[in-house]
């Protein structure tokens, strides 16, 4: 007797929470904020009779252009050139010229306090690991 008290009990909570569900779901209607607003769902179109806006949306970078000193003429298409000392960076294994992190190229050539003249291009998007210096991919380095 106990078991169908607790089974008539529990299937009257369903049908109860689901008559709640069900208000909810297909009702068509928003629910009003406490301020008798409706709620905001989408933007009206533009008006097409008013003046083009002035306003930025976006605040525009100024732009940034190489460094005096930093990369000169590209040698081809998507290549620039770099020359000076190369420079150790704060984390191992990072090195930097002129304010440029060096990545790849002959390690042995691309040491710190070496004064080499390097071939890539930049990368200003690329991860790294190294915490300073603008990714540069070098594709050929030697000693000047």
């Amino acid at each position: 007797m106990r078991t169908f008290r607790l089974a008539v009990a529990a299937l009257t909570v369903c049908v109860a929470l689901s008559a709640c569900g069900s208000q909810d779901a297909g009702g068509g209607t928003p629910t009003p904020t406490p301020t008798g607003a409706q709620p905001v769902t989408s933007q009206p179109p533009p008006d097409p009779t008013a003046p083009p806006s002035t306003v930025d949306p976006a605040p525009s970078k100024p732009p940034t252009g190489p460094k005096p000193g930093g990369p000169s003429t590209p040698p081809g298409v998507g290549h620039t050139t770099l020359s000076g000392t190369v420079q150790g960076g704060v984390e191992p294994n990072c090195v930097l010229l002129d304010g440029y992190l060096l990545l790849g190229g002959p390690r042995d050539v691309l040491k710190p306090g070496t004064r080499v003249e390097v071939t890539g291009r930049v990368e200003p998007g690329m991860m790294t690991t190294c915490q300073q210096g603008t990714p540069f991919v070098v594709a050929s380095a030697s000693r000047s």
